[in-house]
């Protein structure tokens, strides 16, 4: 298949469906276009992001106890919400998460070498979330996949050629190399505007994040999916066009059926 690369992404002819795969329904195919988050919503940030913190902080000699990832969790959370605000650079948010972690334990490191140190484990974990790579493989075949994810170029790419991923989607969208994250306009303008015949109107934005994923899909026109997988209770304003616990769900919003 030709491949034409641009900044980060990738554009190819879309599969075939293989003989025996789920294919839409005749007619039942109101979307085309499906946007697809990555962390939490293909992959298995949660269980990688554990593996890789435990092995790092004893790597440095540092027993990774519940207290430990409890700070570097709130930590964490709270500069990756700056970021989404856009309050927060993206290099202060990888570059400092450790350092002000340790700091709270009484300890000075480089939070700078810690990062890179992180981000080696992070990129060497590729946990996919049950049923993500057959759902995947079974839409290429009816429809243009895309990734939509705020992280680190090189981890996110690496991770999708490890899962095998990679291939079915035909454009990958990182916030890094775009230079705004979800749930800014000015990431979804990108977005639009690179992906040829974009139509919102037969787009769905499919992911597990509320403030990122719905927020960023409802403020560019685009319907949008929650992957609510611990059936929390929304008490936001934030609002999806479809809630669902599951990947496999999704078979039955975009009319896919088997023969």
């Amino acid at each position: 298949m030709e491949e034409n690369k641009h900044y980060t992404g990738i554009k190819k002819s879309l599969n075939k469906p293989d003989e025996g795969s789920k294919i839409h329904k005749p007619g039942s195919m109101k979307y085309e276009l499906l946007l697809f988050d990555l962390d939490d919503t293909l992959l298995d940030f949660e269980a990688n992001e554990k593996v890789s913190l435990e092995r790092l902080f004893e790597d440095n000699g540092i027993s990774f106890t519940r207290e430990v990832f409890d700070i570097y969790d709130a930590v964490n959370k709270e500069l990756w919400a700056g970021y989404e605000k856009g309050s927060t650079a993206l290099n202060e948010v990888l570059n400092t998460r450790f350092s002000r972690t340790l700091l709270k334990l009484g300890m000075t490191v480089d939070g700078t070498l810690w990062e890179a140190q992180y981000r080696a484990l992070l990129g060497r974990g590729y946990q996919l979330i049950d049923g993500a790579f057959e759902l995947c493989k079974d839409l290429s075949g009816s429809f243009r996949l895309f990734v939509i994810t705020n992280g680190v170029t090189e981890t996110q790419l690496s991770r999708l050629k490890m899962t095998n991923l990679y291939p079915l989607f035909e454009d990958i969208f990182i916030s890094q190399e775009i230079g705004y994250q979800k749930p800014a306009g000015e990431f979804f303008d990108y977005v639009k505007g690179h992906i040829k015949d974009f139509k919102a109107d037969s787009a769905l934005v499919i992911g597990d994040s509320l403030s990122s994923d719905i927020k960023g899909g409802n403020l560019a026109g685009i319907d949008t999916c929650w992957i609510n997988r611990k059936n929390i209770t929304n008490t936001s304003d934030i609002q999806s066009t479809y809630t669902i616990t599951k990947l496999a769900e999704l078979y039955g919003i975009l009319g896919i059926g088997t023969f």
